[in-house]
């Protein structure tokens, strides 16, 4: 008489490991195969949102990503990146490149069960603030005032402004104990108060307000944030000939019909991050990269991507064409560096940051964007402002705005938008949009050979 076998129930996360340890991640790193610019070549199998873990595993580095070749059709994916340091050095830190081989190598924890949209990660340090609303002149300094009252000192922020809308994630600690607010009742009133700022007098739209202990990956968190807030819809089109329409992103979604693909082509401005920002819309839009290309040159970026959807389709209707279209424009445009870009550091205190802000907001500047952040009890924000109009800051409001706020300026740099001549305009188009799907499956092949 034969015994059956007893079941043995495997779980997904066990499944997902011995998957893993049949097909272990490679990293190669290589300092020799490229004269300006290190090469990483990362190969594993292929799950959805890989690639943008790998692309946020570098850019957290701060590494400069000046080309990369994607391919991941079937169940393995290889990615080159071709990186460099911010002063455009090779990588040859043995520190980082020890981290990236174990974050990215047979070691990584996210190859078994990737992270989702949020790393959770209870905090007993800092209490997590996220906001979105409408933007306003002076709205940071009025959200640090009440903050600063409710004796809550901030110890990192940052802020996105974009199509009238603003996102916020501000990691904060109570005065007296430095440690995380734990206590429920203030949580709530500091929420309800927050909220009733965050609305204002003509907020159209619902003011978000949540608070945890958990550790999110904040610009990722504020890319959802904005996209859940639909920072991309109503956004006005300068006019034709508009200097600032030059400088705005080129984005075609076209047909693949020879490969069953969606095709993406973008053209902006090159920036750092740019890569981590269009990747990681795609991702949170439920699309696939199956393959791709990012060239940066002086001063610009060109990238490609093959796309289909989560559920194995191409985009199949015009309203999805265009979605796709103005939600990759706004990723690109969510993190502007237009404008004067202002860096302060001083010596940290509860209500720092209230007072620069409210600084600012009496000279009669707004801040579209902002990076904050305290390291041994040192201060170091950045700001991006303009005009309440939009308009760069005259020259007389800067050396206002810097008698005011004295020594802790260590930096002012007026960023304006990259402009193209008239006559390269045309060429411009025609480069992007001329003859698209020649040049789209050589891509295509190119990567297909590479890997």
């Amino acid at each position: 008489m034969m015994r059956s076998c007893p079941t043995v129930e495997v779980d997904d996360d066990e499944y997902a490991k011995l998957i893993r340890r049949m097909n272990h991640p490679r990293v190669v790193i290589d300092n020799d195969a490229c004269d300006n610019a290190t090469v990483i070549r990362v190969d594993s199998i292929n799950q959805h949102g890989i690639l943008l873990e790998v692309v946020q595993i570098l850019t957290d580095l701060n590494l400069v990503i000046r080309k990369a070749y994607i391919s991941s059709d079937g169940s393995w994916f290889m990615d080159v990146f071709n990186v460099t340091d911010i002063d455009g050095n090779k990588v040859r830190d043995k520190g980082i490149i020890s981290y990236i081989q174990k974050s990215l190598g047979p070691d990584a924890c996210f190859f078994p069960k990737l992270r989702n949209s949020v790393d959770i990660m209870p905090s007993k340090e800092l209490t997590f603030i996220e906001m979105t609303g409408a933007d306003r002149p002076g709205l940071l300094s009025e959200i640090c005032a009440v903050l600063a009252n409710r004796n809550c000192n901030v110890v990192k922020a940052e802020l996105w402004t974009h199509n009238t809308r603003v996102a916020a994630v501000v990691h904060v600690t109570d005065e007296v104990t430095g440690r995380a607010v734990e206590d429920p009742d203030r949580l709530i009133a500091i929420k309800e108060l927050l909220c009733n700022v965050l609305r204002g007098d003509q907020d159209s739209r619902t003011a978000r307000t949540m608070v945890s202990m958990g550790h999110t990956h904040t610009e990722r968190r504020l890319h959802q944030m904005m996209f859940n807030d639909r920072d991309y819809e109503g956004t006005d089109v300068p006019g034709e000939g508009d200097d600032d329409n030059k400088s705005r992103p080129q984005v075609a979604v076209l047909d693949c019909f020879e490969k069953d693909y969606s095709v993406v082509i973008l053209r902006s401005k090159d920036r750092p991050k740019l890569l981590f920002d269009t990747v990681c819309t795609l991702t949170d839009m439920e699309y696939v990269v199956f393959h791709g290309t990012v060239d940066t040159g002086d001063e610009e970026a060109y990238q490609e991507y093959y796309i289909r959807h989560v559920d194995g389709h191409p985009i199949s209707s015009e309203a999805e064409r265009q979605r796709v279209i103005k939600c990759l424009e706004a990723a690109i445009e969510r993190r502007a560096t237009e404008g004067l870009e202002l860096v302060l550091r001083t010596q940290d205190r509860l209500g720092l940051l209230s007072d620069i802000t409210r600084i600012f907001r009496e000279n009669g500047l707004t801040i579209r964007r902002a990076e904050i952040s305290t390291e041994g009890g040192k201060a170091l924000d950045t700001f991006y402002l303009s005009e309440m109009s939009g308009n760069p800051v005259e020259a007389k409001m800067v050396d206002s705005i810097c008698r005011e706020l004295g020594q802790m300026v260590v930096r002012v740099k007026q960023n304006r938008p990259l402009s193209s001549k008239p006559s390269e305009e045309g060429s411009a188009s025609s480069f992007l949009f001329g003859n698209l799907f020649k040049a789209s499956i050589q891509s295509l092949r190119l990567v297909g050979s590479y890997s």
